[in-house]
């Protein structure tokens, strides 16, 4: 009887973990427009934009300037990979931007290696644990919810590798054009004078997609990406 019971249990809790999988998961094409600003001054626009059907996903952001920053071009930044029961698994990643080199960085999982490219030959290395890339590492949150404890995640730019730790900071209700949000802040604190501190609003009832990234620079400045308009389809 009693090993009916666990048996019985067991079930249970492999059915709950699946719903909550399921339930973690967003729309199969997400949308997300921002207003860009450095130092409260106006300084873009940003469109992002993931698609996800068949165990793969890409995720397409283009950053264009607005008024005096309009000269300056635009940014395509591209991210593709596989979906995982532990989330995104990126394979390709691409930073393209105008009058700069193409920065590039293919994960390659099977044979643990990363290989960046930007100015020059490609080179490889080993492949770090929970390797991310810029754009990947942020819509991850999306298919694995965070928890209490600090996320680490080591995020690649096509250049080089860093390595991030976030941590919740609390529940806030944050008012956006976009709407207003119940969502999950998480902080990445700047540990010595050369790194660059982050904060990211998660919506807890927009399953937890980024709708406010704001980024502290290694001189001060500050970069404020803030949702405008959210998408799901």
């Amino acid at each position: 009887m009693k090993r009916a019971q666990d048996f019985l249990r067991l079930c249970l809790l492999l059915a709950l973990a699946a719903c909550s999988h399921a339930l973690a998961a967003p729309p199969r094409k997400v949308e997300i427009a921002y207003d860009l600003k450095r130092n409260g001054m106006p300084l873009g626009a940003v469109t992002s934009t993931l698609e996800w059907s068949g165990g793969n996903y890409s995720v397409t952001e283009q950053v264009r300037g607005r008024g005096a920053f309009a000269r300056s071009g635009e940014a395509v930044r591209s991210s593709k990979g596989s979906v995982t029961r532990d989330g995104l698994r990126p394979l390709e990643f691409e930073d393209r931007r105008t009058g700069r080199d193409t920065a590039r960085a293919r994960f390659d999982w099977s044979a643990k290696t990363l290989t960046l490219q930007y100015k020059g030959e490609p080179r490889t290395e080993a492949l770090p644990a929970a390797a991310h890339d810029q754009l990947s590492y942020l819509y991850n949150f999306a298919f694995r919810q965070p928890g209490s404890q600090p996320v680490t995640v080591n995020v690649s730019d096509g250049r080089g590798v860093s390595t991030y730790v976030y941590r919740a900071a609390g529940r806030e209700r944050l008012k956006t054009a976009a709407g207003e949000f119940d969502t999950l802040r998480i902080v990445r604190r700047k540990d010595a004078p050369g790194d660059r501190g982050a904060e990211v609003w998660l919506a807890v009832d927009r399953h937890f997609l980024p709708v406010r990234i704001v980024l502290t620079e290694k001189q001060g400045a500050r970069l404020e990406q803030t949702a405008v308009r959210v998408t799901l389809q």
